[in-house]
């Protein structure tokens, strides 16, 4: 049997392959991928922003699949729990189970995958590793032993499974790591699909009020924000960020304050500025290689005794609860997803995702591979 599959060749240019699928072993499985969340790592992968990580073409890209179990051994069916029929949600990250990192539950930092891949997870390896199909944005999806992943309820629509991913960003960065406690002041300093995620996640956890900052051209995302629970919204590129802030919160500023803005660096320096003493400072968006941070004083850090983390991917902690939340029904979820494309408008999707199709606001995108 042939899988579909969208392959990466070069910065920006995809091209569709078939590739064998292959047997599969006592420990492993086949999964048909249904659906596969896209995030602004896509879009930076599309652009050729991994190159700097070793990330190398061909490579089926996509870190976010979700799908039905086709296929797969006894020892992988009595180890994670699953048979044939099942729909399963997939965590990327592969840890290699021997390393330090793994052995001590941060299995997301691994680096000792043996394998030679540069990031050592689903969407990053290259389609010259055996059996190749290790991307979502394919018809197939080969699930490795060490493969993490989550049953999901039959009934749950694909649109609200695939934004596991992003719901377990929130939980991980805006409520666990962050040490939000109950009625703290939180600013959100973007407001993308993590951003808004990242309200749910903080109001369930208990924030008292809540502040996201997006572009003019992000009206429909703030919009989305209010309606998730942010008490208020500030248009960064046509209101002050900080003196914003500093008027919601009577002077005080923010307990919690979370970057999750891509490439631009200004909201790093805004998040020390409007932090309290005391707060906790997250930052999770990615910058690209060789960022710097004009105007960032490292003397307020000191002077204010602040907590800056830098947080990356999540792990089972994380996408336990939020596959539970998203399953509850008690936040109106479906209203993120914007669009659906099929494998052979994967750049099209990217593009979407990326702002970068007039006329589309787009907030969650996804790829269907069997849409046609």
């Amino acid at each position: 049997m042939k899988a579909r599959a969208a392959v990466q060749v070069a910065d920006r240019r995809f091209e569709i392959e078939e590739f064998d699928v292959p047997r599969i072993g006592p420990e492993e499985a086949l999964l048909r991928v249904d659906a596969c969340g896209m995030c602004g790592s896509d879009v930076e992968q599309y652009d050729g922003g991994f190159a700097a990580l070793g990330v190398t073409y061909p490579v089926i890209p996509g870190h976010e699949p979700i799908g039905t179990v086709a296929e797969i051994g006894p020892e992988a069916a009595r180890r994670w729990g699953v048979r044939a029929g099942d729909r399963v949600a997939v965590e990327p990250v592969l840890g290699c189970g021997s390393c330090r990192a793994c052995l001590t539950g941060s299995y997301r930092r691994c680096k000792g995958s043996g394998n030679g891949a540069a990031i050592n997870a689903y969407g990053y390896l290259p389609t010259a590793l055996t059996p190749s199909l290790w991307g979502g944005y394919a018809e197939y999806l080969y699930l490795h032993p060490r493969t993490v992943l989550h049953k999901l309820r039959d009934d749950l629509p694909l649109e609200l499974a695939a934004l596991y991913q992003p719901m377990a960003a929130g939980i991980r960065w805006f409520a666990h790591d962050s040490g939000l406690r109950s009625g703290d002041t939180v600013v959100i300093l973007g407001s993308g699909q993590r951003g808004l995620a990242g309200i749910v996640a903080a109001r369930d956890a208990g924030a008292g009020r809540i502040i996201v900052t997006g572009l003019a051209r992000d009206a429909h995302k703030l919009e989305l924000a209010k309606l998730f629970g942010a008490d208020v919204t500030v248009v960064a590129d046509e209101e002050d960020t900080v003196a914003a802030v500093a008027e919601h919160t009577g002077g005080e500023g923010a307990d919690v304050v979370v970057d999750v803005t891509a490439v631009s660096t200004q909201p790093i320096v805004d998040a020390i500025a409007v932090a309290k003493p005391g707060a906790t400072v997250v930052l999770a968006g990615v910058k690209g290689s060789g960022a710097t941070v004009p105007g960032f004083l490292p003397d307020a850090v000191i002077t204010k005794e602040l907590t800056v983390k830098g947080l990356w991917s999540q792990d089972i902690r994380a996408f336990e609860p939020a596959l539970r939340l998203i399953e509850s029904g008690k936040y109106p979820l479906m209203q993120m997803h914007t669009h659906t494309f099929g494998l052979g408008s994967v750049a099209q999707a990217v593009e979407t995702l990326a702002g970068r199709v007039p006329g589309e606001d787009a907030v969650h995108v996804m790829i269907a591979p069997h849409a046609g």
